[in-house]
């Protein structure tokens, strides 16, 4: 379910400006998808430059493209915190709400970008909307996935199983459970959503990410609009 949409220069614009943000000595989350892989490039360019950071993976394939980008690497075991995290959207609306969860990293993502002082999102126009509206992914354990359905139907939601490309059976998370994407329509209330949903039993962690995003960086065709929460 990862979102399309938005050039490869918009990308590129919001993840070297974003990069920019980054100090001598940070401890930075490294988010997941197209547009934050050009920030955690563009952090790999200035650490072959000199600049001393350490990088907290937020998936597989993001721990795979620093390694690539030879950022050193450490776990939120190892640091007393994280400084600045960079991470992408799926969808992002006017109060800076974003759901994410396309590629299916969102409950790693969350507790990395919860845990930055400041955490920037990066993407391109695609993603920016004034109400959130895109199903909402939903990790859940795998014994517990025709509950949490139940549930989220109670809730007036439409949830479905995510499935897999180009393999049989459903999607798989780096954790080893599975992804509901559910319907809900335009999200009036993401608050009281996000409440509701990380109430159901069996739910590991859900797309909503509500207050976390401290500014966006959107790439645009001739530079970055970058808006700041507050």
């Amino acid at each position: 379910m990862k979102t399309t949409g938005g050039t490869d220069d918009q990308k590129r614009r919001a993840g070297d400006r974003a990069a920019e943000l980054v100090a001598d000595g940070d401890v930075v989350g490294l988010g997941t998808g197209s547009t934050a892989a050009h920030a955690i490039r563009a952090i790999g360019r200035a650490v072959e430059e000199g600049l001393d950071v350490r990088g907290i993976p937020t998936s597989f394939d993001s721990r795979s493209l620093a390694r690539e980008a030879e950022i050193p690497l450490r776990s939120l075991d190892d640091v007393d915190g994280v400084d600045l995290a960079i991470d992408g959207a799926d969808q992002i609306d006017a109060d800076l709400q974003a759901i994410k969860g396309g590629g299916a990293a969102h409950a790693r993502e969350k507790v990395v970008d919860a845990a930055a002082d400041r955490f920037v999102v990066v993407a391109d126009p695609s993603k920016t909307v004034e109400r959130l509206s895109r199903a909402v992914p939903i990790e859940v354990l795998p014994d517990a996935s025709a509950a949490v359905e139940r549930d989220l139907v109670a809730l007036g939601g439409e949830p479905s199983l995510r499935r897999a490309e180009r393999k049989d059976g459903p999607v798989v998370t780096d954790n080893g459970n599975l992804v509901l994407d559910c319907e809900f329509g335009d999200i009036d209330d993401p608050q009281s959503l996000s409440t509701s949903l990380s109430g159901l039993p069996g739910v590991v962690e859900h797309g909503l990410f509500v207050d976390l995003v401290d500014a966006v960086y959107v790439g645009t065709d001739d530079g970055v609009d970058v808006r700041r929460r507050g």
